[in-house]
């Protein structure tokens, strides 16, 4: 990644989008020694990482599989992972003066804080001489003019001329960070096609109206999503329940499941259920074999309340109960066994009706976007010549761990890189 000392800065490069993957596509094109203008919708750059990671910035992750991600082209996106790895990565912003520590293989800065990732891609964009114009909102797009050149207008009507130009305007994820979905726009004006874009890496809501009663809870918990009687995704980990609904890691990885069934369109009159498993380290152990084992407590005179105390969370099983038709006070030897079977059946197999999720303002990522099909390995537009995509305007999504932003790092790197040397070859 050592700019080529050949290149003269007559190749210029403009880049929408001053956000993780703009900043990369800038850094690289100006190393490679084009002249490199980054326009940024906001009044400063990078507003969306100071948000990543709670404020800590989940920037990588050692376990780079493409198998963490979701693309409708797998193989392509294998090929441009294995172009700028995990090491490639890490050696980058030691270059720039960034300490990176791992973290049961998440990728963060050392000191903790987003704001060192943003400042020093904010310091090397300066170093090297990157021209950056703020508050510029891109409106337009028109390739080949005059003679192989790419125009762009803003929202001022002024106009703005390069030999390649580079899209980095982010999808439509919190949108109060830029990502406003001009991209899509733009893209469209080129004759690109789009894969309908749901919110992904959000909470999820629910129809049941009894939430407020458990919101704030925390439980490790096996979740399954079901629909149609089968089970399309499952995933493990801290189910945090909120007054709305279920949130926490596990439903972020499923929440683009649940959104291209109940929002994105594939099937939108199909019910989504989530079955929630509080006791996943029971394995496939029977509720009947559960309950015999607390069999003792019945002949100790306890109340209901009292004989499912220590299994879940008190609001939890304050919860059960009375969905079991139980009252927390009534003796548990003489209560109905089949309502205390339901109480342990719901500690394993609660079931709440999806009806959507939170909105892209919630977002981490928004899933969906430019068909990899439709852009080369370089990630130029097949539509036209001249122009590349960066970061999530492409349909690639990336689980929770630092995924997205490595995608970020390593579309900015090839589009940066492929727009320098290409605008080399071929100039107005």
């Amino acid at each position: 990644m050592m700019a080529d000392k050949r290149v003269h800065r007559d190749c210029t490069v403009g880049i929408v989008g001053g956000g993780a993957a703009g900043m990369m596509a800038a850094i690289t094109a100006a190393r490679q020694g084009a002249a490199v203008t980054l326009m940024e919708g906001n009044d400063r750059l990078g507003k969306k990482i100071l948000v990543t990671g709670n404020g800590k910035c989940n920037l990588g992750n050692e376990n780079l599989e493409p198998e963490e991600y979701y693309t409708g082209c797998p193989d392509f996106l294998e090929r441009c992972l294995e172009q700028f790895s995990t090491q490639d990565a890490i050696s980058f912003f030691r270059r720039i003066g960034l300490m990176v520590k791992s973290k049961n293989g998440y990728l963060y800065p050392a000191c903790g804080q987003a704001s060192a990732v943003l400042d020093v891609l904010r310091f090397e964009v300066r170093a090297l001489g990157v021209q950056v114009i703020t508050n510029c909102k891109i409106q337009r797009i028109e390739v080949a003019y005059p003679q192989n050149g790419i125009r762009l207008w803003d929202s001022g009507g002024r106009s703005y001329e390069f030999h390649r130009v580079i899209l980095a305007c982010g999808g439509r994820a919190a949108p109060k960070t830029g990502s406003d979905g001009s991209g899509y726009r733009l893209a469209r004006q080129l004759g690109h096609g789009l894969i309908p874009t749901v919110p992904a890496l959000v909470q999820l809501k629910c129809r049941e109206e009894y939430f407020k009663s458990v919101a704030g809870v925390r439980a490790e918990a096996r979740l399954e999503v079901m629909t149609g009687g089968k089970c399309v995704a499952a995933e493990r980990g801290e189910l945090q329940l909120t007054e709305t609904g279920i949130s926490g890691i596990p439903v972020f990885q499923l929440s683009r499941v649940v959104n291209y069934i109940t929002a994105g369109g594939r099937d939108r009159t199909k019910e989504v259920e989530v079955v929630v498993d509080f006791l996943p380290d029971a394995g496939g152990e029977p509720c009947e074999r559960l309950m015999a084992g607390r069999s003792l407590l019945l002949q100790e005179g306890r109340s209901v309340e009292e004989f499912f105390t220590g299994m879940l969370h008190k609001k939890l099983m304050q919860l059960f109960i009375r969905l079991s038709g139980l009252k927390p006070s009534e003796p548990a030897a003489s209560a109905d066994r089949e309502k205390l079977h339901r109480v342990f059946e719901l500690c394993r197999h609660w079931r709440v009706h999806v009806t959507g999720s939170a909105s892209y303002e919630s977002a981490q990522v928004c899933a969906g976007g430019i068909p990899l099909d439709e852009v080369t390995q370089d990630l130029e537009s097949k539509k036209a010549r001249g122009v590349y995509f960066a970061g999530e305007l492409l349909d690639v999504d990336g689980k929770c761990g630092g995924y997205n932003l490595h995608w970020a790092w390593c579309s900015g790197y090839l589009a940066g890189r492929a727009a320098a040397r290409d605008g080399r070859l071929v100039r107005p």
